[in-house]
C-alpha cells in the first residue's frame, strides 16, 4: 500500500519567501529592541540625597548630583560613595538591558 503525505513540501520559492519574512520580523523586532535599549538609563541615590548617579544602558556615567549634604562628607567617602551608587546603577541598567533583549535571546525565540 502506498503512503501520500498529507501537504507537499513547500517549493524552493515558498520557503525563500516565508525565511526573507521571517528574517525581516527578526530585524525589526532587533531594530525595537535597540531603540528601547538606547533609552535605558537608571539612578541611584543616598537616602538622604547627599549624592546621586544616572547611567546609561552601558553603565557610563551620565548625570553626577550632589546636594547640599555631600558637603558634610570627607572627600574619601564622597569617592566611595560615588563609586558605589555608580555599581548600583550600573547594575540597575544591565538588568533593564537584558529584560529588552531576553526574548529576542531566549531559546526557541522566533
Amino acid at each position: 500500500m502506498e503512503r501520500t503525505p498529507s501537504s507537499a513540501p513547500p517549493t524552493a520559492e515558498t520557503w525563500l519567501a516565508e525565511y526573507r519574512t521571517r528574517i525581516e520580523q527578526i530585524r525589526a523586532r532587533a531594530e525595537h529592541a535597540r531603540a528601547r535599549v538606547l533609552m535605558v538609563t537608571a539612578t541611584a541615590q543616598t537616602r538622604d540625597g547627599a549624592v546621586a548617579v544616572t547611567v546609561d544602558a552601558s553603565g557610563a556615567l551620565t548625570e553626577l548630583r550632589l546636594g547640599v549634604r555631600s558637603e558634610e562628607l570627607s572627600r574619601a567617602r564622597l569617592a566611595e560613595t560615588v563609586l558605589r551608587l555608580s555599581a548600583e546603577a550600573a547594575a540597575d541598567a544591565r538588568a533593564r538591558v537584558a529584560a529588552i533583549m531576553e526574548p529576542l535571546t531566549a531559546e526557541g525565540a522566533p
